[in-house]
C-alpha cells in the first residue's frame, strides 16, 4: 500500500502558533482531521460529499493571520467539520473547493437544488422530505 500524498497540511493554531494536537490534511479525494495525543481520533470526509464551504474570520483570527473553514457535507457521521485557526484560510478554502469539484467530476457526481414553485411547495406529494439537495450521477 502506497502512502497518501497530501496536498496541504496544517495544525490548529493558538495565537498563530501550531501548539495543538489537532492536525488537518487534504489529499486529492479526502479531507482528514486527527485530534489527540494519547487517544487519537481520526475523521475523514470524502471530497465528493462536500456540499458547502464557509470561511469565518473574527478579529482575533485576523490579527494572527488565521481563520476557520466550515465544511458541510452529506456524510452521515461527519456532516459538519470545522478546520479551526488555520494559516492562509482563503487559499486553503480555494484549494479544497477546486479539489471538491475535481472529485465530483471524477465520480461524475453533481448536486442539484430543488426549486420551489409559486406556493412554496416543490413537490406537494412529498411534504415529509426536508432535503432541498439531491446528488445525482451523470
Amino acid at each position: 500500500m502506497e502512502p497518501i500524498e497530501y496536498l496541504w497540511k496544517d495544525r490548529k493554531r493558538f495565537l498563530g502558533l501550531p501548539l495543538s494536537f489537532t492536525r488537518y490534511r487534504l489529499s486529492e479525494d479526502r479531507l482528514f482531521c486527527e485530534t489527540g495525543f494519547f487517544n487519537i481520533k481520526s475523521d475523514e470526509v470524502l471530497l465528493y460529499r462536500v456540499r458547502d464551504l464557509r470561511l469565518t474570520l473574527n478579529l482575533a483570527q485576523r490579527i494572527f493571520g488565521v481563520g476557520t473553514i466550515c465544511v458541510v457535507s452529506s456524510d452521515k457521521s461527519i456532516p459538519h467539520l470545522d478546520l479551526k485557526n488555520i494559516k492562509n484560510p482563503r487559499m486553503v478554502k480555494e484549494l479544497i473547493h477546486s479539489n471538491v469539484e475535481a472529485a465530483k467530476d471524477k465520480r461524475r457526481m453533481r448536486t442539484t437544488e430543488v426549486l420551489s414553485g409559486e406556493n412554496g411547495d416543490a413537490h406537494p406529494e412529498d411534504d415529509d422530505d426536508d432535503s432541498d439537495l439531491d446528488e445525482i450521477e451523470i
